[in-house]
């Protein structure tokens, strides 16, 4: 299940992305002082008092504007304000309040979502200085200084006490992203699937202009499909309706519960495909790479093979992946695609029982020692699963340096071999506990 997310959102120039990369720890959004500099929503990850959640930094948004960027900064932040569970509506303590103000806060409540107002700007605190944005009518201003870091953990505080009390959704079904590269066959194959057709499909790339959900139930199963437009290169992305169509596909990832990455194996796996694939694997979700448009391919004996060394060449960061090759136009093969969905979902919730994880790992570690550093060596003391979806471990250790890319890639294999985790990564924790 996804974090639940906070989004950022307010018009441009009032230090969102200040705020953003602030909680974030780390510089990502460009921070420049002019309006518009934001032009993509980004997101990070981040945890407050022991609660995880994600970000997203919109574009500033200015509804009375015709200017074509300011229509693209406000669909991204709908966009935004649509997938949230918590919504930051920044404004600016030294200008004060302006008539964008009022027209994006009744924007905001006409979401029905929870909307905390933050008044940033403020390096000294003043009751006057924050008395006006009252008149707003989301409740109390929270005032903040986002360069200097002050008021931000009031902020978190309560965007963190929204989490439980936002219900969540009563749906069990298993969420299915269908995503890759424009005119890979995506909607073809969510057509296929579905046994109707839903999506219009035509040759013409990037007919699909947005994230659409349809919920269906197959052999007592209930699923949910989300066809996306497809992903084109950054440099590509040439107009404010495809910025957002993107978006939404990457927002359809971070919901998914499995993930299909279509590929036209026509062309083979592309850069593009791989930068896809690799985002679904840092979002820790469990996926099929499946190969469309294979009656197209002239075939021997040996072609499937040559196809898949050819993934595992490209692929080498997750040799976990799961593939299949597929005809969504014939429909060859493509009724094996659900049973692929339903086994990479259940590997990727498996738990391991606590002693058998910890005699596997005692037992690699006897017959393969980490290396020593510096005269040191790594101990692990005991280790634990901590959570699915992914599956994560955490290794107790003496010192969490001494954990090297090489041995954790050793300990993860060791954990594949002992439990089929394919087609799901797995995440490997360490912590220090001192050896007593």
């Amino acid at each position: 299940m996804a974090n639940p997310l906070i989004a950022i959102v307010g018009r441009p120039n009032v230090g969102k992305s200040t705020f953003f990369n602030k909680v974030a720890g780390r510089k990502i959004s460009i921070t420049e002082d002019r309006p518009g500099v934001t032009r993509d929503r980004l997101y990070a990850d981040s945890e407050w008092r022991g609660k995880a959640f994600s970000m997203v930094d919109t574009g500033g948004i200015e509804l009375r504007s015709e200017d074509t960027m300011w229509k693209e900064i406000k669909k991204q932040a709908e966009v935004a304000i649509d997938t949230a569970q918590v919504i930051l509506f920044f404004v600016d303590g030294r200008e004060g309040l302006t008539t964008s103000d009022y027209d994006v806060s009744d924007m905001l409540r006409r979401s029905k979502k929870p909307v905390i107002l933050v008044v940033n700007k403020i390096d000294e605190y003043a009751e006057e200085k924050v008395f006006e944005f009252y008149s707003l009518g989301l409740g109390e201003p929270y005032p903040v200084s986002a360069e200097h870091g002050t008021g931000i953990g009031d902020v978190l505080d309560e965007a963190v006490s929204w989490f439980e009390k936002v219900e969540a959704e009563d749906d069990d079904s298993i969420k299915i992203a269908v995503v890759g590269k424009p005119n890979a066959g995506k909607s073809s194959l969510v057509n296929k699937l579905l046994g109707f057709e839903r999506s219009i499909v035509t040759n013409i790339a990037g007919t699909t202009r947005d994230a659409i959900d349809t919920k269906f139930s197959y052999e007592g199963k209930d699923y949910t499909i989300i066809d996306t437009a497809g992903i084109r290169k950054k440099s590509k992305v040439e107009d404010d309706v495809e910025y957002y169509s993107v978006m939404r596909a990457f927002d359809a990832v971070r919901r998914a519960d499995v993930c299909l990455l279509v590929v036209d194996s026509a062309d083979g796996l592309t850069e593009q495909d791989t930068k896809i694939i690799g985002y679904v694997h840092e979002q820790g979700k469990p996926s099929v790479i499946v190969m469309n448009k294979w009656d197209l391919i002239e075939k021997d004996t040996n072609t499937i093979n040559k196809f898949e060394n050819k993934l595992k060449e490209d692929l080498k960061f997750m040799d976990y992946f799961k593939s299949i090759y597929i005809s969504a136009k014939t429909g060859q093969r493509t009724e094996k695609i659900l049973s692929l969905v339903n086994s990479v979902y259940e590997h990727s919730r498996f738990r391991v029982a606590t002693g058998i994880l910890n005699d596997i790992i005692s037992d690699a570690v006897r017959a393969n020692e980490p290396p020593s550093y510096n005269g040191r060596r790594l101990k692990v003391y005991y280790s634990s699963q901590v959570a699915v979806a992914p599956p994560t471990f955490v290794l107790f250790v003496n010192s969490t340096d001494l954990l090297h890319f090489s041995y954790e890639r050793f300990l993860e294999n060791t954990l594949r071999k002992s439990f089929d985790f394919s087609g799901t990564p797995i995440k490997i924790l360490t912590r220090e506990k001192k050896n007593d």
